[in-house]
């Protein structure tokens, strides 16, 4: 891998201004470059010219989509960038569902053209690390986060794309470890994109 693109899916509100995603951001770009990278970053909230984020995705070896949790998912503006991006790129990152006309039934998603690129996701969370994992709480029941975004790890993997370990902020509203989360952030930016420089 070489060149990295992170798209930062914060949506702002009056209440969330999204100073942490920016500095997760930050941070990813500046260690990234240092570990011998070529970075670029988006914002879909603030301006969305589809013919550059695709070229874009073309560009990249692997993308970092760093957001907010919103109501489990990503933001809407974030969405809505992932909607649009996925349908421009027919025909450079996926070539249909992967079915053929002799047997229609058989391995729908399988069409993916970017079977070179890998993708991470980058969160941040008001429930904490115990909701997840454990049949005991009844909202996401034994779910893990992973399991909960598996909507957007369909997405990367009908194109074919490979996921990298997916990195979580937990609590960050009633209970955040800010400090420690930059230090685990750092750490597993380390264990994803060796350093090409070494």
């Amino acid at each position: 891998m070489k060149n990295i693109y992170i798209i930062n899916g914060h949506e702002p509100y009056e209440s969330s201004p999204g100073n942490l995603n920016r500095e997760l951001v930050d941070r990813a770009q500046q260690q990234l470059q240092a570990l011998g990278y070529s970075v670029k970053t988006t914002k879909p909230a603030e301006n969305l010219d589809l013919e550059h984020e695709v070229n874009m995705h073309l560009w990249a070896d692997a993308i970092i989509i760093q957001a907010p949790v919103n109501w489990m998912s990503v933001p809407w503006s974030m969405k809505r960038y992932i909607d649009l991006v996925a349908s421009a790129s027919f025909g450079q990152l996926w070539n249909g569902d992967g079915r053929s006309r002799e047997n229609p039934a058989a391995q729908y998603g399988s069409g993916g053209l970017a079977s070179d690129k890998k993708y991470m996701l980058s969160l941040t969370f008001n429930a904490p690390e115990d909701a997840f994992n454990n049949s005991s709480q009844h909202f996401f029941a034994g779910q893990s986060v992973d399991d909960l975004f598996g909507h957007i790890h369909l997405v990367y993997k009908f194109m074919a794309m490979s996921a990298l370990p997916t990195f979580v902020c937990y609590d960050v509203l009633k209970n955040p470890q800010i400090d420690s989360d930059f230090v685990r952030f750092g750490e597993h930016l380390n264990a994803a994109f060796p350093a090409r420089n070494a």
